[in-house]
């Protein structure tokens, strides 16, 4: 099963056209049980990035974009693809979710088909 990561990114500190919005940790949180109860058997890896403290290459890029204002956050990225940003809807993160497992199952399915073929 393809491994899915799912990063949240944000800061303490609300930008100032989310202030009645949950915080980027808020939201990890919330995500992270929604996602969950959505898709039980799935393992996802969740992630909280504050900006202001990235630690690997891809949070600092993207954490650089945010405060460049290329994107809004709280950030919702799904293996290195930006899903959602700002004010969030689960559909698309869930549609994203099914996408990348259909993708997953697909390549399994091909590789076996591709196997099972005669030279």
């Amino acid at each position: 099963m393809k491994e899915i990561r799912l990063t949240v990114y944000g800061a303490e500190v609300k930008c100032a056209s989310c202030i009645n919005l949950p915080s980027a940790k808020e939201t990890k949180e919330w995500l992270e049980a929604a996602v969950t109860r959505k898709f039980p058997d799935v393992m996802i890896h969740f992630v909280y990035c504050d900006i202001n403290e990235p630690k690997t290459t891809e949070e600092k890029t993207f954490s650089e974009k945010i405060q460049n204002d290329d994107y809004f956050y709280p950030l919702v990225v799904i293996n290195s693809e930006v899903v959602a940003e700002g004010n969030l809807k689960i559909r698309t993160i869930f549609e994203k979710i099914a996408d990348e497992l259909n993708d997953s199952n697909n390549s399994k399915k091909s590789e076996q088909l591709i196997s099972e073929s005669p030279d």
